[in-house]
């Protein structure tokens, strides 16, 4: 089923996000994860897809695996980097042909260990322009596109941050996925400001508990998004005093209440970044009043 459709008859939801593993023989214990967090009823779970062929060939297959025998309804992410038509045309034939009805498209990043690289090289440059292709040739999937609450780390000004979310749902985009972020309030200005230039669509908002102090700075490092100052210093405390177990709880306890106040709030759901580890998002989803 098309994810926008599920979204108007279900709201408020849990839903999830797996990254595929590289090795086979890892497949066995990321399928026990997907079977264990069946039990939160995700409305869909998003599968990664690695840049410059990193778990490409695998997303379409788990995608498969996951609707096929596990009955949790796949959304695909899908990156222009490194693609041409005739990629992506096969890609998202083989989608069609999968009944798979969902995709999520994103530029990507540079594939690693290449220096200098130049997206102004690529077929497609930006998110906007594979959303437009799938859009235009595909139009029975639906088609989402990520956003950011926090400026994404490239771009030059709030505004224009904005400006490039907006197009990417005039171009189709039929639901936004939002980066990780710690404060809400980031969230709930960013979806008025969206409605205020017409890109009235629901924004699902990205949770992420921070488990250790390590993974933490590791996780933000990565994609740039700031951890209050308050929550900074209370994890360092409890690290201090407890260690991991204490970081742990602490992610938990965090992750659990911005969730609650996000869907008190109006947002439609909430997308909880699983880390292919099922303890702490069930812990999470369990004791969220959906």
């Amino acid at each position: 089923m098309r994810v926008c459709d599920l979204i108007d008859g279900k709201s408020p939801f849990i839903s999830l996000e797996f990254f595929p593993p590289k090795e086979r023989e890892a497949w066995t214990t990321f399928f026990e994860v997907v079977d264990k967090l069946k039990v939160l009823d995700p409305l869909f779970a998003s599968v990664t897809y690695g840049a410059g062929g990193g778990t490409q060939d695998n997303t379409l297959e788990i995608a498969t695996r996951m609707k096929r025998d596990h009955g949790i309804e796949p959304l695909t992410h899908l990156t222009s980097v490194g693609a041409s038509a005739e990629k992506l045309d096969g890609f998202l034939e083989s989608l069609v042909k999968a009944g798979i009805d969902n995709v999520l498209a994103l530029r990507g990043d540079p594939p690693r260990g290449v220096e200098d690289f130049d997206f102004g090289s690529q077929d497609f440059q930006h998110a906007t322009e594979l959303i437009e292709y799938i859009c235009s040739r595909y139009p029975d999937l639906c088609v989402g596109g990520a956003a950011y609450p926090e400026p994404h780390c490239e771009s030059p000004s709030i505004k224009s941050d904005l400006d490039m979310v907006h197009l990417k749902v005039r171009r189709g985009a039929q639901f936004l996925v939002t980066q990780m972020f710690f404060d809400n309030r980031m969230y709930f200005d960013y979806v008025e400001r969206l409605k205020l230039m017409g890109a009235d669509v629901p924004v699902i908002p990205g949770v992420m508990p921070l488990l250790s102090l390590k993974s933490a700075k590791f996780i933000l490092s990565l994609c740039g998004a700031a951890i209050p100052g308050k929550f900074l210093s209370a994890l360092e405390k409890a690290h201090e005093e407890g260690g991991d177990d204490a970081v742990y709880a602490l992610g938990i306890d965090y992750a659990t209440k911005q969730a609650q106040e996000l869907i008190d709030g109006g947002a439609p759901g909430v997308h909880l970044y699983t880390l292919n580890r099922a303890e702490a998002v069930l812990e999470i989803g369990k004791n969220l009043n959906i």
